[in-house]
């Protein structure tokens, strides 16, 4: 008689497995696939213990319950692997603000536009909001001629989504990343390859 493997669920959620799975009858598929028919679960466990693994409740609404025989630790860090994977392809979409003034001089055009370029970089859009002040905003073309520089300087990752605008005091414009563009936070480029291998070392 095999010894049956325990596993303790801390999480009403988890999935039954071994002593946890309380039906009294499964059907039951092996580790390998195989479809073995409608058997007693005491019968099930025991299959599962004789062969070293666990037994595991894939289809709980069936009827009866669909049972599989599996390494329920290795299924878990299989899933797991997945789910890491899922979250590395998703990416939420921030909108980050840059704020400029008109007559912006060139370390601090040089400051915002690493900051743009990392945000870009990250898949995030950018607003740049360029403020004037008192009687500057007569001089919107000044303004302009700076969005149009930010334009051309991020030509090569970012496209314009919303041309610059005037809203009260502050002309607005906002830059999208093009597509492909990603970077680590060491900032060299992420290829697939590198994901490839990054996964392998899961």
């Amino acid at each position: 008689m095999g010894k049956i493997k325990r596993t303790v669920s801390r999480n009403k959620r988890d999935v039954r497995v071994n002593e946890r799975i309380r039906v009294p009858q499964v059907r039951l598929v092996d580790e390998e696939g195989k479809m073995l028919g409608v058997m007693s679960t005491r019968e099930a466990l025991q299959m599962a213990g004789d062969r070293g693994f666990d037994l595991v409740m894939v289809s709980p609404s069936a009827n009866p319950p669909v049972c599989r025989i599996m390494d329920y630790g290795k299924y878990k860090y299989e899933q797991s692997k997945k789910a890491r994977r899922a979250r590395r392809k998703q990416h939420v979409v921030h909108v980050k603000e840059v704020k400029m003034r008109p007559g912006i001089e060139q370390h601090d055009y040089d400051f915002k536009m690493k900051h743009a370029r990392r945000f870009l970089e990250n898949n995030d859009k950018v607003k740049f909001s360029l403020i004037f002040r008192g009687r500057e905003v007569t001089h919107l073309d000044i303004g302009e001629r700076v969005m149009e520089r930010v334009a051309k300087d991020l030509e090569g990752i970012a496209h314009v989504e919303v041309k610059p605008k005037r809203e009260g005091h502050t002309l607005i414009m906002i830059l999208s990343p093009k597509p492909g563009i990603r970077k680590t936070e060491s900032g060299t480029k992420e290829s697939r390859e590198e994901e490839e291998q990054e996964d392998a070392k899961d």
